[in-house]
């Protein structure tokens, strides 16, 4: 499924978005987390092979599996945001989440010696759930889904008056959500500082679930490089869909069942508002994957195929990777979203193996083993 928007490239940002992303805040964000200890650019890995087999000039691949240890781009955020709070060690934090961004709070939380309280959908798989456990936060487990936790949490702050430390916000903006937004805006800066400077990428593919890292990205890029920014598509799980759904309604819509996605990290039925005002206005491009296209990817880039380096990367963090895939051998999609020869894609591998045993069960083999380490 796909949904096209034809937007003024050549306008700048518009004025009242800058509450929501700026240059200055993103500056400001790496200068804190590029002080971390254990800080480190990840990789972005140049996917030649591949290139060629799918018709393309260039795929970077920008490799987030080993953030800070935390196997995810989500690191940089809820971390960063918790930080920014400053709380103490009388303070609580919590948040709901679907795997990755609870881990990073637990983490931001050990860091700054205080409480985690983690509010997760009643299926979050018992391995993300013993990685958050391990970080030493009190686990909470919610009937329902992601969004169900989401509500749990900020029922749970009001009550106790813990700092709330959310990835997504409704109409009411609150600073933490957008200081976790303004956090994954270090792997663009990163990844920009690889390449040439007059060379961006002609495409860039970045997956949603409230749509966060999205928005993130489109920010950086949209200020940072104007009317020269990369062709910006949006890509989803089918059953999972509420930024394309939001998108053709023409507002935020919340879907109402579903979310069935082995995209476990991309299961969210609502977006997040501050996340919707950017891309709803910016990113030319949505779509929706099948689960499908999920298992081949992740085997193909285990494997090393066409003379590649091998990655690990989880179930979430191919989406974009197994859109382009699809695109470049669909001519009627690859059309729509003008890829070519020409073409220089940029796709986020958002996640690795943040489940092991779910990751082996999908490519069989241990996630070490496929990368050599």
């Amino acid at each position: 499924m796909l949904h096209h928007q034809d937007i003024d490239r050549s306008l700048p940002i518009p004025e009242d978005l800058r509450g929501i992303f700026n240059l200055a805040r993103a500056q400001e964000a790496y200068r804190v987390i590029s002080a971390w200890p254990g800080y480190a650019p990840t990789p972005l890995r140049d996917l030649a092979g591949l290139a060629r087999q799918l018709g393309l000039g260039r795929l970077s691949y920008k490799d987030e599996a080993g953030r800070f240890g935390l196997g995810s781009f989500k690191a940089l955020g809820g971390a960063y945001a918790v930080c920014r709070a400053q709380p103490t060690r009388h303070h609580c934090v919590t948040t709901a989440t679907a795997g990755n961004h609870g881990r990073s709070v637990a983490w931001g939380a050990q860091l700054c010696g205080c409480r985690a309280v983690i509010f997760v959908p009643e299926r979050l798989s018992p391995g993300r759930a013993q990685e958050i456990e391990a970080l030493g936060a009190e686990l909470v487990r919610v009937p329902g889904t992601f969004d169900d936790a989401v509500r749990a949490s900020a029922r749970a702050a009001r009550a106790h008056g813990w700092l709330s430390i959310p990835d997504t916000c409704g109409l009411e903006l609150l600073p933490a959500a957008v200081d976790v937004m303004t956090g994954y805006t270090v792997l663009v800066r990163e990844t920009l500082e690889r390449l040439p400077p007059r060379e961006p990428p002609t495409h860039v593919i970045v997956q949603a679930g409230v749509g966060g890292l999205a928005a993130a990205v489109l920010g950086y890029l949209w200020e940072g490089l104007g009317a020269r920014r990369p062709r910006f598509i949006v890509v989803e799980p089918e059953r999972a869909d509420c930024m394309l759904q939001s998108i053709r309604a023409g507002r935020p819509r919340a879907l109402d069942s579903g979310l069935e996605t082995m995209m476990a990290c991309l299961a969210c039925g609502e977006p997040s508002h501050p996340a919707w005002q950017l891309l709803s206005r910016g990113a030319d491009d949505f779509c929706a994957i099948p689960d499908s296209l999920v298992a081949p990817t992740m085997r193909l880039l285990a494997t090393g195929r066409f003379g590649d380096a091998a990655i690990v990367a989880g179930e979430s963090g191919v989406a974009g990777l197994a859109l382009l895939i699809a695109a470049c051998r669909s001519s009627s999609l690859g059309a729509a979203l003008g890829l070519g020869p020409d073409s220089h894609v940029l796709v986020i591998g958002t996640e690795g193996a943040t489940d092991r045993g779910i990751y082996h069960s999908i490519v069989g083999t241990a996630p070490a083993a496929a990368t050599g380490t």
